[in-house]
């Protein structure tokens, strides 16, 4: 009984030592005479196939390591000229491939299997005549080896390969079973471009198309093959004009629309892919694309994959046939006279090479929106150009050119600044350091110079309140009145006469709890009109929003001056915003709305007769005729920060709308903050913003725009929501001028589309990027935080400098009252530390505003952790860099039309004061001793969620990149990740995996980098909050408000409250166990991020391109990856939030 349960063991040992002693022998015979020992090797070449047929094991003990039975089987092959014996090998070699074929596969071209198989192939194609057996072993084995020699390709071309199999199709047409094999290394061949070129001069594209045809169940593997041959062929420019040339478009889409009639079952899919694969690459070369729009390929593709539309399982279809349909899409021109911004201020010089420069060298008459050339002229390139190095690619990761890797670069360097009698004037800024206190100065709040207000400045300022745009309860002003002057209006308020709230304490409590109830209740009740006073009826929010005051806001707006001379306010800012007490839940996509939203793109093309194209809000045209047929939405943006610059009714409820560019500048569309009224409830309008820019979005991973209800706010709701449906961004078919695009050609636009419902009657709507924070509104809430000041804080309010656009940039100075005006307790004041913040040197980012609010608010709060705070540093704070561009709507620049945050290297004191002075302000603290501690800059990002930071570390960006730190000296104090990882501990929207510390070259003229560098700040930082939400901690799934980013201002200042144990010389004692904690993370390669994404020129920005998952089939025509497969789903397009895969993609970060 044992003796047969061990049989089958000891036949299959017994058949693997017969089979070693059989490679022995045939190993013997190749190195003896050849000729003599012909019928030997033919009858062990016969026994070693037999026992691999039978015998599993002696497969693997051919091919285990160390074994040199392929060497022996190779050679044999290419040393014998024996019919059979060849035959017997190619069996083995077949056998021996076909299971575990992968590292089979591998072991085989490594012992130089390719090329004796391809000179086999040669070599038996001029023996006539052919013997059919062996070019079935041959093509056969060369279709398993093809994929996995990553020279297959040259070897093929080099030994001569190629046109001995063209030549065997030719002749085989008919012949289904050798014809299959050829075909399929026929396509392995084609994947070398260069190949692929001279396969087509062979007559391999006419063969292609004699085996392709009309539907049919008959050798639908054969026609698979062929159609993917096919395909691989049309790469090539040449082939494909070729192809086009003689007509083959028409050709192939009525092969697919007889495909797509007859295959009602839908089980032939992938061969109607197939058929889609060769129409894609046809329409990578201009010709192509107009061969598809003349043979009436947009409607073809379009009502086919609309019939595909039910059927989930054919969703490749319908994606391919979008990305085909989108690429052919005309390109249009954008409908605009100029790129350039509608407003141009005059500056008092311009720098040479600067972006202004460039403008204005532009030649008169130059049309700079879109080039005479073809879209995708620049990738226009024959194949024949293309060299054999495509053979080497390999998957190797690429370097992130943009890290600095000089050593002596990254070196923080105390550079020489201006002289020090220069740098005197800003002594006036740092009066705590040099001031005598008083007695009575310990008894009352310091002054605050009020701010003036020049009555002459402005035209009378109105409260927008025409007819049929105002909600009801509302008086609007006869059509024939002159504008409201702003003294002439009364605001009528409810609930008056109730006692103000003690402000210190209630905002200390408000930030540190973050709890604000809201009052669900009207607060407003109707009101007469006396006299010739225009009454509005606003919410009274006083107990609500502490910090505004509608009259005071008016105050405010006087005094600020705009390039377009605003001479009206938005109702939000007006009215003010009470954060909701619901979170709004990040949105999540349903499936297949991209493509649906692109499919209504295409039937502008389809169906041009159904597109109103009606312009209804031009600012390049002010006196343009706006319809008022009562079926129009009407738009309005001339308000402070507005951004919209035109609006054209496509559909009864569809518009385009396009922002305009920052002043000076000719691109930067991302803002947008509007007006929207004489809309009808319960209607879904669609609205594509069609001139954005980056590639991609927020938008695209569950943000949602923002919108204001007047009516609701009227009735006791002002707030901003989260708001729209359908929302996605996706490249569309406006061309994008190389002028606009830093001299690249072929570029798109992209569109953000997003869907509305709204429910009020005769209500006005405003929407906007994020939560709009006006210039005015910062002066107003600094007007409201002087009036706090208690006899505990030391409160300064200077005015740094005048702006280009002749606004006042204020800087604050906070800290606590020195005790009393003893010696010891004044030196105790003027030895505090300095912490320098500053805000909104981009105008888009209006989070960063909210973030500094909360800032502030925190630090003028009676909390005993605020006091404690003000005791243990001297803040000195610029809550805006750049009022001029936050006035006019910029998103990116100033008047100047240049990023601000890149001028921190050299600024120029007329074209960049802010930042002018700042920097000197800073030089004279560091000249004086008093380099501050932590210099921090608040931004705003818009590709990735959390709050996180930047900083500045010389290891963390050498352990980025190759260079050799053998001999560096890279010692480093790790307190730069101290305040990071407090942070981290504290607010739960931060999150310390995004953090990164790594210095690139294009950000060295940042804050962030220049302060470190040349200021001498270790702890130099920018902190991005998010312009959409968080994937991690408290508010995971949840997207971003004012609430949540006022209380990560209030953490900050915690954190800052904790770091003072960090640097305190009395508790440095507790810090070593803390730096080795900071040493263990960086030790773990987990916690360093990787760079992967270069700056780019138009959109040059504090953060790197957006790394998640991205739906290409349905969201961009690529032309240069003409390979790409188009499977992916819409579903796919939002990461899961609990991975960590989306984490990890996101660590590239500037």
């Amino acid at each position: 009984m044992w003796q047969e349960m061990n049989k089958p063991k000891m036949a299959t040992e017994k058949g693997a030592s017969r089979v070693l002693m059989l490679l022995g022998q045939l190993e013997r015979l190749n190195e003896g005479p050849k000729a003599s020992d012909t019928d030997a090797t033919r009858q062990i070449t016969g026994r070693i196939l037999h026992i691999i047929q039978t015998q599993e094991k002696t497969r693997k003990e051919m091919m285990s390591k160390g074994s040199s039975g392929m060497d022996v089987i190779l050679s044999t092959l290419e040393n014998t000229r024996d019919l059979q014996t060849t035959l017997n090998i190619l069996s083995i070699l077949n056998e021996l491939l076909t299971v575990g074929g992968g590292r089979r596969t591998g072991v085989f071209v490594s012992k130089g299997g390719t090329a004796i198989l391809l000179q086999l192939l040669v070599s038996s194609s001029k023996d006539l005549p052919l013997n059919e057996e062996l070019m079935l072993h041959i093509h056969s084995l060369l279709f398993k080896v093809g994929p996995k020699d990553r020279k297959f390709g040259v070897k093929a071309r080099l030994n001569g390969a190629l046109n001995v199999t063209v030549n065997q199709v030719k002749h085989n047409l008919q012949n289904h079973k050798l014809l299959l094999p050829c075909l399929q290394v026929l396509r392995v061949y084609s994947g070398n471009l260069v190949n692929a070129v001279s396969l087509g001069k062979s007559g391999a594209l006419e063969l292609m198309f004699e085996i392709i045809g009309p539907f049919s169940k008959k050798s639908t593997t054969l026609l698979k093959v062929a159609l993917d041959t096919l395909a691989a062929l049309l790469k090539s420019k040449m082939n494909a004009r070729w192809a086009v040339d003689r007509g083959y478009m028409p050709t192939l889409l009525a092969i697919y629309q007889d495909w797509h009639r007859n295959d009602t079952r839908h089980r032939h899919m992938i061969i109607r892919k197939s058929i889609l694969g060769c129409i894609k690459n046809l329409t990578n070369i201009k010709l192509g694309r107009k061969a598809f729009i003349d043979a009436n390929g947009m409607r073809i593709l379009y009502n086919t994959s609309t019939e595909c539309l039910p059927v989930r399982t054919l969703d490749p279809l319908v994606n391919t046939s979008s990305l085909i349909m989108r690429k052919c899409f005309p390109k249009n021109r954008l409908p605009l006279p100029t790129i350039k911004s509608v407003y141009q201020y005059p500056l008092p010089h311009i720098l040479a090479g600067g972006p202004v420069a460039q403008l204005h060298s532009l030649p008169p008459g130059v049309d700079d929106v879109v080039d005479e050339s073809d879209e995708n002229e620049g990738t226009e390139v024959d194949t024949e150009n293309d060299t054999e190095n495509e053979d080497d690619e390999t998957g190797h990761k690429t370097q992130n050119d943009d890290i600095e890797t000089d050593i002596n670069k990254l070196r923080p360097r105390q550079m020489q600044a201006r002289p020090f009698d220069e740098l005197r004037v800003y002594e006036r800024f740092c009066l705590e350091f040099t001031q005598y206190f008083k007695v009575n100065d310990f008894q009352s709040p310091g002054s605050v110079t009020p701010l003036s207000v020049d009555p002459n400045l402005h035209n009378p300022l109105i409260i927008p309140t025409k007819q049929n745009r105002r909600p009801k309860n509302i008086q609007p002003p006869r059509s024939n009145d002159p504008p409201l002057d702003l003294d002439s209006i009364s605001i009528s308020k409810a609930l008056e006469g109730k006692p103000d709230p003690d402000l210190a304490c209630s905002l200390g409590r408000l930030v540190l709890d973050g709890e604000i109830s809201v009052n669900g209740e009207s607060v407003n009740g109707p009101q007469e009109e006396s006299g010739d006073q225009a009454v509005i009826e606003v919410p009274d929010t006083a107990a609500l929003l502490p910090l505004h005051d509608p009259d005071l806001y008016l105050e405010m707006v006087k005094g600020t001056r705009s390039v377009p001379a605003y001479t009206e306010v938005a109702y939000p800012d007006y009215f003010g915003h009470v954060a909701l007490n619901l979170r709004e839940p990040i949105l999540e996509r349903a499936y297949g709305v991209q493509r649906t939203k692109i499919f209504q793109d295409i039937e502008r093309l389809i169906h041009p007769s159904d597109i109103l194209d009606r312009v209804v809000y031009d600012l390049d045209n002010q006196s343009c005729p706006i319809p008022d047929n009562g079926e129009s939405l009407k738009f309005n943006s001339k308000f402070e920060s507005g951004n919209l610059r035109k609006a054209i009714q496509i559909r009864k409820f569809e518009y385009d709308l396009i922002l305009n560019s920052d002043i000076n500048s000719n691109h930067y569309h991302q803002w947008f903050y509007f007006e929207v009224g004489n809309m009808r409830p319960g209607v879904r309008y669609r609205f594509n913003i069609i001139n954005c820019e980056k590639s991609n979005s927020q938008f695209n991973y569950g943000m949602q725009v923002l919108m204001y209800s007047v009516q609701e706010a009227i009735n006791g709701s002002p707030q901003w929501v989260r708001t729209g449906s359908d929302i996605c961004y996706y490249k569309n078919h406006f061309s994008r001028s190389s002028i606009a695009a830093g001299g690249q050609k072929g570029k798109s636009y992209f569109s953000m589309t997003f869907t509305v419902t709204f429910q009020q009657k005769d209500d006005v709507c405003y929407f906007a990027y994020h939560y709009p924070y006006t210039y005015s509104m910062l002066k107003m809430h600094l007007q409201k935080l002087s009036g706090m000041c208690t006899n505990e804080i030391y409160y300064r309010q200077d005015e740094l400098c005048e702006t280009l656009g002749g606004n006042s940039c204020p800087l604050l100075t906070i800290t606590a009252m020195p005790e009393s005006s003893s010696n010891e307790h004044i030196s105790q004041f003027r030895s505090r530390p300095v912490v320098f913040l500053s805000s909104r040197v981009h105008p888009g980012e209006t989070n960063s505003s909210w973030v500094m609010k909360g800032s502030l608010e925190f630090l003028m709060s009676c909390s005993p952790q605020a006091q404690s705070l003000r005791e243990s540093y001297i803040f000195k704070i610029i809550p805006m860099l750049n009022p001029d561009g936050v006035i006019n709507g910029n998103h990116r620049c100033s008047l100047s039309g240049e990023d601000l945050n890149r001028q921190w290297q050299n600024p120029n004191a007329e074209l960049h004061p802010t930042i002018y002075h700042a920097k000197s302000l800073l030089q004279y603290l560091r000249a004086t001793g008093r380099t501050p501690l932590v210099f921090c800059d608040y931004h705003g990002h818009s590709r990735k969620k959390n709050v996180f930071m930047y900083g500045c570390s010389v290891k963390e960006t050498v352990w980025q990149t190759n260079v050799n730190t053998s001999n560096c000296d890279l010692h480093e104090d790790l307190g730069y990740r101290t305040l990071p990882k407090l942070l981290s501990q504290m607010a739960p929207a931060f999150s310390l995996s995004s953090c990164s510390f790594v210095v690139e070259r294009s950000k060295e003229a940042t804050a962030r980098v220049v302060v470190w560098r040349e200021i001498g700040v270790q702890r130099s930082y920018t902190m991005e909050s998010t312009l959409c939400g968080c994937d991690q901690g408290k508010y995971k799934g949840l997207q971003i408000g004012t609430r949540e980013l006022e209380e990560m201002g209030a953490q900050f200042c915690v954190g800052l409250l904790r770091l003072r144990r960090f640097t305190n010389p009395l508790e440095l004692h507790n810090h070593n166990s803390h730096l080795l904690d900071m040493e263990n993370d960086l030790k773990d390669p987990r916690s360093i991020p990787n760079i992967t994404s270069p700056t780019t020129y138009v959109l040059e920005e504090d953060e790197p391109a957006f790394l998640e998952e991205v739906d290409y089939s349905a969201e961009s025509n690529d032309e240069n990856d003409p390979d790409f497969e188009p499977d992916l789903q819409d579903n796919r397009v939002l990461p899961d939030p609990s991975s960590d895969s989306e984490i990890s993609r996101q660590d590239s970060l500037t």
